[in-house]
């Protein structure tokens, strides 16, 4: 067996090129936004076909749907993360403004976050503007989604306005992160929340641990806020898939290795929450008391959202990867006051529809 390692950027950009020129290694680690664009481009083998080695009935049925498309199989759920409110507990409690408890609304966290800018004389949180995971839940807690089922967008430009309206206003009064403090290289270490300028951030849970060295013991998990009728629009997500190229080999055998990754109780004992917590639900249980530190504050706050979150959504289409990058520049131009939160929403849904199309 031949391994090499990189950083995730650098690793993503190295797959780009091996899958374009026919030369996929025959496992691979895909991201939730790589699933369609690969499997529609002919990279990705049906795993189905390897039913008899690779067991999945331990995994949720709503979560292995997401690495499935037009009905096979191409990867599998290597762990099961959440998008979370990351705050520095001890910060936040030294203001004496109580500690998130339970469910808020969108309306109850900039209640909030504006309470401790008060207390504190700065920001509060991260801009969530910019973020189009942030207002991918947001949305949802509207009732509404990024894409529909076909792959075409699924919210409008009157949609967009109202969110970034909602996250300009919060930064025009000091509650949210101004602009040269949010657009950074979108690392922990470079968030204000990791370079202690703000409280709180949103962030996906596993990643969240990055601030456990910066900020200190106190940093820990929120629910992400719902919709102002209580509606969910946090869910759990695929933190990473695995999955073998079409023009492997040995499909079976890799096939056994992603078995080993999911399945082996002493690889999830090995792995921890490095990739979130375990799609494997006895595993999950089993391997929950050896778990420490950070590990066990994701698998904590995980187990207080069982049953309480929508089914995630399918694998977005493969535009998707350029928008995010677009859905950032745009905000830019609202949060550097080049655009209004309307010009820069129609801005996004001319580019979108266009980036969908081609």
């Amino acid at each position: 067996m031949q391994t090499s390692f990189s950083g995730y950027d650098s690793y993503k950009q190295k797959l780009a090129t091996q899958a374009a020129g026919g030369d996929a290694p025959d496992v691979m680690q895909l991201d939730y936004r790589m699933i369609e664009q690969y499997a529609s481009g002919g990279v990705l083998y049906d795993l189905g076909r390897q039913k008899s080695v690779l067991r999945t009935d331990e995994i949720d049925a709503g979560l292995l749907a997401t690495g499935a498309v037009d009905g096979k199989q191409y990867a599998v759920p290597q762990g099961r993360g959440t998008e979370a409110v990351v705050y520095d507990a001890k910060t936040w409690r030294a203001t004496g403004v109580p500690l998130p408890s339970g469910d808020w609304t969108w309306s109850e966290w900039a209640d909030t976050m504006r309470t401790l800018a008060q207390k504190t004389g700065r920001p509060a949180a991260t801009d969530p503007g910019q973020s189009e995971d942030a207002f991918e839940v947001w949305l949802r807690g509207q009732g509404k989604s990024l894409y529909t089922e076909d792959g075409k967008l699924g919210f409008t430009a009157d949609d967009l306005t109202r969110w970034w309206t909602f996250t300009d206003e919060l930064r025009r009064e000091g509650t949210v992160s101004p602009a040269e403090q949010t657009q950074l290289d979108g690392t922990v270490e470079n968030t204000p929340l990791g370079r202690g300028k703000a409280i709180a951030d949103i962030n996906w849970d596993a990643p969240a641990s990055g601030f456990v060295p910066l900020v200190g013991e106190g940093v820990t998990l929120a629910p992400m806020p719902s919709g102002e009728d209580g509606t969910p629009g946090q869910y759990f997500k695929p933190s990473m898939f695995m999955g073998v190229s079409a023009d492997s080999g040995h499909p079976e055998e890799g096939a056994l290795l992603i078995d080993f990754m999911l399945n082996d109780p002493g690889a999830a004992k090995i792995l921890g929450a490095t990739r979130s917590i375990p799609v494997n639900e006895t595993l999950r249980e089993e391997t929950a008391g050896s778990l420490t530190d950070f590990d066990r504050t994701i698998h904590d706050f995980q187990t207080t959202l069982e049953g309480e979150l929508n089914d995630p959504p399918q694998a977005p289409p493969s535009g998707d990867s350029a928008l995010q990058t677009t859905f950032q520049r745009d905000y830019d131009q609202v949060s550097y006051e080049r655009m209004s939160p309307r010009e820069a929403a129609e801005n996004y849904i001319t580019e979108a529809k266009a980036e969908l199309r081609s």
